[in-house]
């Protein structure tokens, strides 16, 4: 039976250009940038402990019923997104 012929493989090469270090424009986030990404984390907290602990004193919170929840969650949510834009 015939052999058959062994195929040279090629050798990976790297690409030089995606060995060039990238200089990041954008230096450290701004105190108030901080400040705000963790106010809206608290807030959406502090938003669901009322709720949970004081929403039968509270008439208008609990005639929002279920929409504490979207609130609470919403604004730790926008907090967390936050997060990915911070240096």
């Amino acid at each position: 039976m015939p052999k058959s012929k062994v195929r040279k493989k090629t050798d990976y090469t790297i690409n030089p250009a995606s060995r060039i270090p990238v200089k990041v424009k954008a230096g450290p986030s701004p105190v108030w940038y901080v400040t705000i990404m963790l106010g809206f984390m608290l807030a959406g907290l502090v938003w669901l402990l009322v709720y949970y602990l004081a929403a039968e004193q509270i008439s208008w919170m609990n005639d929002l019923n279920a929409w504490n929840f979207l609130i609470g969650f919403g604004l730790m949510v926008v907090g967390l997104i936050m997060t990915m834009r911070w240096r």
